[in-house]
């Protein structure tokens, strides 16, 4: 019974011994991937800092900046990602042949992802537009603010955030209203029948020629439109140049409801006539 006693005092005590042995391992393991995760965040931090400013430096285009920043911080996470399992005590070696293994799944997992990193590749190299512009496309509208990898980023006019995937930018339809430097504006300008044509077109003139703003090549366009159910509709166009586009627009619409009803021009409104039959 004594010996038996010992036997199992110096099993527990080897016992306590190894998980003091394993958990002092696992503790100093654990420590040493908490310190190359921190030391690891802070040099990429640095690396993205240093980017950026021998980025600003060079004559590159935003829209490369923010590409080649966000490619570079996606890189050194999955390396930081890497070195911490290394850390861990897993075999990087058999963690590589594991995210080999499983690149096939991923891969069609993240077959969107990968079609949006494709698609940023393609907006760098053929330019359809770049940061600053103002564009229209998968149904929103705004200013680009940046081209990440897979995303790019709109503002729109009140101030939304907007991500649109790069994969469906690249392969649909992209409008870009800044890549021009002039403008088109149109409006149509209704009035009643019987107003004399020849007035309203020299009264339109006379506006459209004190606006500076107003392109004088290619020449104004003011024309007799339709004929419609309650207005003689006048089209008119000029050319300005992009950033004046909207304060022209706005700007004409005022000058011609001003001058209109100071020139006793009446702007028609829908009418309906009623005949009553005498019994």
């Amino acid at each position: 019974m004594i010996l038996a006693a010992i036997d199992f005092s110096h099993g527990t005590e080897g016992l306590l011994s190894s998980l003091m042995s394993q958990g002092a391992t696992l503790g100093w393991t654990l420590i040493k991937a908490f310190l190359v995760f921190i030391v690891g965040r802070l040099l990429i931090n640095l690396v993205n800092k240093l980017i950026k400013r021998v980025l600003l430096k060079r004559d590159i285009e935003p829209s490369v900046k923010t590409f080649v920043g966000s490619l570079v911080n996606v890189v050194l996470t999955i390396l930081l990602i890497i070195s911490v399992v290394g850390a861990l005590g897993v075999q990087t070696t058999s963690f590589a042949a594991l995210l080999a293994s499983a690149g096939v799944a991923v891969g069609m997992a993240l077959s969107g992802n990968l079609a949006n990193f494709a698609g940023g590749l393609i907006i760098l190299l053929f330019k359809p537009y770049k940061v600053g512009d103002y564009i229209e496309a998968q149904g929103m509208g705004g200013t680009i603010k940046e081209i990440q990898i897979f995303h790019t980023i709109l503002t729109t006019p009140d101030n939304k955030v907007v991500y649109i995937p790069n994969g469906s930018l690249s392969s649909g339809a992209v409008t870009n209203f800044s890549r021009q430097s002039t403008r088109r504006v149109d409006w149509t300008f209704g009035v009643d029948y019987g107003e004399d044509y020849d007035k309203v077109r020299q009264v339109i003139e006379t506006i459209l020629s004190r606006d500076s703003r107003i392109l004088t090549e290619p020449a104004p366009f003011i024309a007799l439109h339709a004929l419609a159910a309650s207005s003689v509709n006048v089209v008119v166009r000029v050319w300005v140049e992009n950033a004046n586009y909207w304060d022209v627009y706005f700007g004409i619409n005022q000058a011609v409801y001003e001058t209109f009803n100071a020139e006793g021009i009446n702007f028609p409104f829908p009418q309906l006539t009623v005949h009553r039959a005498n019994n």
